[in-house]
């Protein structure tokens, strides 16, 4: 079985990344562009919570980014 848990490294990266390209957008703003629950935007930024598979892809298409960048597997 595959291991799909985020590394610390790729844990604390996520909230600081995500709130860096979210910039003046309200949390709850992004989370409606993202079909994404209300709070959960404000949860993965403060490390409350972690994001599902399918928000992690919906932030980066979002963004244009990859989800590798998102998770801090590269710069």
């Amino acid at each position: 079985m595959f291991d799909m848990s985020l590394t610390e490294s790729e844990r604390n990266i996520f909230p600081v990344r995500l709130k860096k390209l979210r910039g003046d957008t309200p949390p709850s703003v992004l989370a409606e562009l993202c079909g994404i629950r209300r709070n959960a935007i404000g949860e993965y930024e403060t490390g409350r919570s972690l994001p599902g598979f399918h928000s992690i892809i919906k932030l980066a298409d979002h963004f244009d980014v990859s989800v590798d960048f998102l998770l801090g597997r590269e710069q």
